[in-house]
């Protein structure tokens, strides 16, 4: 595996122990945002991995998929829409109230867990 690709990686799981602790210090929309970030840098590691080449400046998790050529199992495939969806209204949020309504503990808890078996499912291409 590339220098560059493990570095990715390496980023990508500090930032999914930064979203856990965002998830157990209450901080929902962070936590959301942490592991969007973290899908991201994982995404840029395969893209590295696969065209050795550094990965376009895009957020879009289905865009970055693409850019790969490579197509997830259906359920990493909706997680990735899902998970690109609430990259803006976590980092950027109109109405930060409205935001803590979306993202509660448990739904932030759910993309949580699924960031992390998505950031496996890349691994595991690599």
């Amino acid at each position: 595996m590339e220098k560059r690709t493990q570095e990715w990686l390496s980023q990508a799981e500090y930032d999914m122990d930064t979203a856990e602790y965002m998830q157990q210090g209450g901080r929902y929309i962070y936590a959301v945002f942490m592991c969007h970030l973290a899908a991201e840098k994982a995404l840029k590691g395969f893209y590295y991995e696969i065209r050795r080449e550094f990965p376009p400046k895009s957020h879009n998790l289905v865009h970055l998929l693409n850019q790969i050529g490579v197509k997830p199992p259906e359920e990493f495939g909706r997680f990735a829409i899902k998970l690109s969806e609430a990259s803006i209204p976590t980092r950027y949020p109109v109405d930060l109230a409205k935001a803590q309504k979306n993202y509660p503990e448990d739904v932030t808890q759910d993309i949580l867990e699924k960031a992390k078996e998505f950031i496996t499912w890349i691994k595991e291409q690599l």
